[in-house]
């Protein structure tokens, strides 16, 4: 028995030594559960120090009032809108990657699917964050539900904010359960090499779970009915996000190219995000055998296909501003080139159009160093390109004396790098108390 009350399967499960086979996975997927090493305990103090740090600065907005953070007219929205879009996009992978690559029957998705699943549902518990933040009076936050009051007021249903309330909230709601659904058979599995505190909860969310040909026939209709289901919000949540700033006749903003523009970004970045995580937590919790090298090589193919679409987009942006005729549109996409903010475009070029063309050589593909620290380089570029997007339209629109500048306070950052860490926090805790890999699909397709 270890010291966290996952029974060493290797005394459990005799005659399980064949690589690849079903005993096998359960050994190597539950030796990743078992108890944490010094390295994972000080990525968790570092990551749960920066939460708590961005918590304490909401904490002193709150009293201080939105002084404190840099937005101010004309630029009304911020690094906090950047982080609720930015947050958004990272969660959409994990529904493409899960469902859109199921339904395709793609091999490789089972070497990604259960991180990239968690990854969407802590994401999107971030991007849920700053909206409330934004507001400033965060404690009024169930105003912005619509239910029945005494005063007979009612949410105003064509503000953007509303639509962002539906669409997360909706999108949590189905990835948390998709996330769950997959995990059912595991939490069995776990369960039986459980003792204690642990098997009463593995118990509890296994769901009573025997594996009789029953249960797998139900299983395998709602996992298809929730994959098909949980597809088109790859599709419709970041569109909506999208229309947030499309709607409005901001120029730089007002266009019909957003809605996709904005969802193949979202897949870009949350395609670099799960090779962020899964590069390390492949080395630190010795799972090789399960994300091979080819399994990166085809996930480098998706951000680099994403990335192609991103930079069309960015082409599209131009022609359609300068075919406009518009002096407003014009002026934008000139400020943006040769303004303020000059250089964080130039970054967002590079990082997102540029260096993912690397991509195209098959060597660096698979050059797992190199996939790391491009998804870095990545995330920062769409982070950039948020930045972009949101700051240099609101700062530079129609009249010249209403224009001005932006710049994030130290309070702003801090928050933003507290969502980082409860981001990475929440990662972390998920890679030690649920399994990291759908051990039931690498059975099956073992067999």
């Amino acid at each position: 028995m270890s010291p966290d009350g996952i029974r060493s399967s290797h005394s459990s499960t005799p005659g399980s030594g064949a690589p690849g086979s079903g005993s096998q996975v359960e050994v190597d997927v539950l030796a990743a559960m078992r108890k944490p090493g010094a390295l994972y305990w000080f990525l968790l103090l570092v990551c749960g120090s920066l939460f708590m740090v961005g918590m304490a600065l909401w904490a002193y907005q709150m009293t201080r009032g939105m002084g404190v953070a840099g937005i101010t007219h004309p630029v009304g929205w911020g690094v906090y809108i950047t982080n609720f879009v930015f947050w958004v996009g990272i969660a959409h992978s994990g529904t493409l990657i899960s469902a859109v690559l199921f339904l395709f029957r793609a091999g490789f998705r089972r070497s990604f699917n259960r991180s990239a699943e968690a990854m969407t549902v802590f994401a999107v518990m971030t991007a849920g964050l700053f909206p409330l933040i934004h507001l400033g009076r965060s404690w009024y936050f169930f105003w912005l539900f619509p239910y029945p009051t005494q005063r007979l007021l009612w949410t105003n249903f064509k503000s953007p904010l509303m639509w962002d309330v539906f669409a997360v909230s909706t999108y949590f709601t189905v990835s948390a359960v998709f996330f769950f659904i997959g995990m059912v058979p595991d939490l069995a599995i776990v369960k039986r090499f459980s003792s204690g505190v642990r098997k009463w909860f593995y118990s509890a969310l296994s769901l009573g779970w025997k594996g009789s040909q029953v249960q797998w026939k139900h299983y395998n209709q709602l996992y298809m009915f929730l994959a098909s289901f949980a597809t088109p919000l790859v599709v419709s949540v970041h569109s909506v996000v999208s229309w947030d700033f499309a709607m409005s006749i901001v120029p730089g903003w007002h266009t019909t190219i957003f809605a996709p523009y904005f969802v193949a970004g979202a897949i870009f970045s949350g395609t670099a995000m799960v090779i962020t995580l899964v590069v390390p937590m492949r080395r630190i919790l010795k799972l090789e055998r399960y994300i091979t090298i080819d399994h990166f090589e085809s996930i480098a193919k998706i951000l680099l296909f994403t990335s192609l679409i991103v930079t069309y987009a960015y082409i599209v942006e131009y022609g359609l501003a300068f075919y406009s005729g518009s002096v407003y549109e014009i002026g934008i996409f000139k400020y943006r080139t040769f303004g303020h903010y000059r250089f964080y475009y130039y970054g967002m070029l590079l990082f997102n159009a540029l260096v993912p063309m690397t991509l195209f050589v098959r060597s660096l593909r698979r050059n797992l160093p190199y996939l790391f620290i491009l998804s870095i380089l990545v995330n920062i570029g769409m982070y950039l390109e948020r930045f972009v997007i949101i700051v240099s339209s609101l700062a530079k629109e129609y009249s010249p004396y209403a224009w001005g500048t932006y710049k994030p306070t130290m309070v702003e950052v801090g928050i933003t790098l507290g969502s980082f860490g409860f981001f990475f926090t929440m990662f972390l805790l998920f890679t030690k108390l649920l399994p990291v890999l759908s051990v039931t699909e690498i059975k099956e397709e073992s067999h």
